[in-house]
Order: structure tokens, then sequence, then C-alpha cells
């Protein structure tokens, strides 16, 4: 039987990317190397790490990196590695030390700024510069209340590839300094262990086409989006609550006093931002959710989502189940739909790819963008 293709036809239907992109292991170490590993990553919120010597492990691309809180207060990043036999220093995804690092095989310690200050026998080793052996440092920038790590030698400028994600997406620069992110509190976090590939759920992100098939809660409170268009295909649009819906609950009930600097503008109205390779910002006039990817295998990809609401909301100790409940059902019919599709990207009918219809047709342009990142090999920014 010879093999089943899929042709794309008409102006209507564009192509996909071909299977081999979902399920090629080779692919997805080259993902790592050339986007996740030269690109800024949102590694984790800063307010986690609330105090001196508090630290938190991420898999970015190939690399482990711990993200700690000085005894400044500055927050800093390295290569999780021992500069003496390569051991994990940090064993554990997050906890907290007194005032340094220490490997857990030799016990080569470090200062919280990465600097060896200690080692068994050190003192007998004079001719060893200590400041040549200091953990390896990883890039560091502080946005919207998380902590934002790049490993390349030269990272490219966060302005333009982070920040002017948003400005492209909302078509005005200060749109989401208003929600104030960075003053917000961590009102819930959901881990989501999806078995699919990263892209899948970029894709899945960026289009509104199965929205009336599989979001019933969300098309009640968005009613445009079971028309198929997303928030994200219209710059500067942002997605009208319906009638009669109160706030972004679950049932459109109310939900709480809109974030201060939040106008009538914004009032009642959802946009939703990516900012390549791995998150999503969705911004509400009470709250805002945050998603981040961490793909672990071509086949696998956490999630970490973040509701984040005003610091007197959470305070107070205000029920935030019915806004938590939306996007968390959202976020479930649509992880399970990616784990619907995994499976086929490695089938014969998906050797050629898939089709795009017109309101998927952006998710052209963030192929096109990966096709670039993939083919460079000249290490420059993406």
């Amino acid at each position: 039987m010879p093999p089943v293709t899929t042709t794309p036809t008409g102006p209507s239907l564009i192509a996909t990317l071909p299977g081999r992109h979902y399920t090629d292991p080779g692919l997805f170490r080259t993902e790592q190397e050339r986007i996740l590993e030269r690109m800024w990553f949102c590694a984790v919120r800063s307010g986690d790490l609330d105090r001196p010597g508090a630290y938190r492990t991420v898999q970015v691309g190939r690399e482990n990196v711990l993200v700690t809180r000085t005894r400044t207060g500055a927050l800093r990043a390295f290569l999780n590695v021992c500069r003496h036999r390569g051991a994990r220093l940090c064993t554990e995804p997050q906890g907290q030390v007194r005032r340094s690092l220490q490997c857990p095989y030799h016990a080569w310690t470090y200062d919280l700024d990465g600097r060896l200050i200690a080692a068994p026998n050190l003192v007998k080793m004079p001719d060893v510069d200590r400041s040549a052996y200091g953990l390896v440092s990883v890039a560091l920038r502080e946005w919207l209340g998380y902590a934002w790590v790049c490993l390349a030698d030269a990272p490219p400028s966060f302005e333009e590839t982070v920040i002017g994600a948003a400005v492209e997406r909302l078509g005005d620069a200060a749109a989401i300094e208003r929600y104030g992110t960075e003053g917000l509190a961590l009102g819930r976090r959901i881990t989501y262990d999806v078995k699919a590939n990263w892209k899948l759920i970029v894709e899945n992100f960026m289009e509104c086409y199965h929205c009336a098939t599989i979001h019933p809660e969300l098309t009640e409170v968005l009613p445009e989006f079971a028309d198929g268009y997303a928030a994200q295909y219209y710059v500067g649009h942002g997605a009208a609550f319906g009638d009669g819906v109160k706030g972004f609950t679950v049932d459109g009930s109310e939900g709480f006093g809109r974030l201060p600097e939040i106008g009538d503008d914004h009032d009642r109205r959802y946009y939703a931002i990516t900012v390549k390779p791995t998150v999503f910002v969705n911004l509400v006039p009470d709250h805002v959710i945050l998603h981040r990817m961490f793909p672990l295998a071509e086949d696998r990809t956490v999630v970490e989502c973040d509701w984040l609401y005003a610091p007197d909301v959470v305070a107070s100790g205000a029920d935030v189940s019915k806004s938590v409940e939306l996007f968390h059902r959202v976020n479930a019919q649509d992880f399970a739909a990616c784990e619907r599709t995994q499976p086929a990207m490695s089938s014969r009918a998906y050797r050629d790819g898939g089709v795009l219809v017109p309101t998927e047709h952006h998710i052209g342009i963030f192929h096109a963008w990966l096709l670039r990142q993939v083919d460079a090999t000249d290490g420059t920014r993406p």
C-alpha cells in the first residue's frame, strides 16, 4: 500500500510542518541547541526565591540551570555543575541553603555569587586560582516578576526578542505594564506533564479553530472564540466578554476588582501573548495567567501555569477557585488534544504534514520562524 500524503490545494489551505518535526529525537536536540539554548527562557518566578540562599533548578535545553538569590538580594543563574568533577551541585528542584552551595560529591563549596570558597585540602594547593574555578554564570534578566535566563555566549536583545513580543502583539509598549504583573501575588500554580511535543502546545495556543469544539466554558465567557478567530489573530485585539458575563470565571460570575492601572479600554477583555519559544501570557482585568513550558523530550513537555492576583486578594484568603477553574479546564482540554495528536505525528498519514485553514494561517509564521532557527548554523542570535 503506497504511503498516504496530504497535498494542500488552493489558497485556503497551507501546509504544516511534516510529522517528523514532532517525533525525531535528532530534530529535538537541534531545537534544544539552536532555540532553547540561544533564546531567553522564562525560568522561575522571582517571588519563589524570597530570601537569600533560596534556589531552584530548571531544565533549559540540554542544560540544568541553578537560579539562586544572593545575600545582597540579587538573583544569579549558573550551570548546575560542580567545576571539580562535574557532579550536579543541587540535586533537588528547589531548596534553601544558609550561606553557600556545596557539592555532595567532594564538598567543593561556592558562595551564592558562584565563587569557589572552599574545598578539602584546598589550602595545600596554593597554585589553584579560585577565581578560575567558580560556577559557570548564565545571563539573567527579570521581567513581569520572573527570572529569564539565556545560555548563549552573546544573548540576543531582551528588549527585541522578549519585550518586543508583547509590544508586537498588543500594539502598545505600555499596555502590558498596566497589569503590574511584577507586583502581583501567586494565587495558584498547577503543573502539567504533557505527553506531547512542545510545538503542538504552542500551535494550539495560537489558534481558536478548535475552541467551539473543545472549550465550552471558554466560549461562554468569550463568545467570539466560537467563530474560530484567536485573540492573537489581530494585533491589539482583546476578545470581549459576553453579554451578562461578569468576570473571567468558569461560570461567568463576578471575579475581583480590576487591577489598578487597567483602563476602560482594556476592561472586560482578554488578551493573549506568545513569547517565543515557550511562554504564554494571558491578561484579563483582574488577574494574569502565565504559562512556562519546559520541553524535556520530543514527546514530553512540562507546563507550569501560574494564576496571579492583586496582593490584597491573595492576602485576604479570597476564593480564587472559579477563575482558576476556567483556565485549568482550558489547559486540560488543550493538553488532552495535544496528547491525542502526538501519536499521529509518526503516522504515514502525516508524513508530509497536515494543513492550516485561513484562521490558522498565522501558525505558518511560527513554522517559518522555527525553520530559520533550526537551519541556522552560524551561531547568530535568533
